[in-house]
């Protein structure tokens, strides 16, 4: 059987085993719970930016180049050319 002395140090070592391991519990845990928040601001950023890339080349205007403005080329489109004076207009 121990002495007293020794059941007191095993048990305040258990003891202080627990504590500590409470405390270092909570650490952890707050230290991942701010990365998960981290985590999930960086991907709504970047889905915004997806977003808001994914608009711009929606909205983009069509090239010029395919837009034929001679009335005698065999590949004029009267339609097209008003097309591109309507988006130039409203932008």
């Amino acid at each position: 059987m121990a002495s007293p002395t020794v059941n007191v140090v095993r048990y305040t070592a258990l003891f202080a085993g627990v504590i500590y391991g409470f405390y270092h519990r909570r650490t952890l845990q707050a230290k991942h719970d701010q990365e998960k928040v981290q985590h999930a601001v960086h991907e709504r950023q970047r889905l915004i930016d997806q977003a808001k890339e994914a608009w711009r080349k929606q909205k983009e205007p069509k090239e010029s180049k395919d837009v034929v403005t001679d009335p005698d080329d065999p590949r004029f489109d009267l339609e097209k050319l008003l097309l591109t004076f309507d988006t130039a207009v409203s932008s």
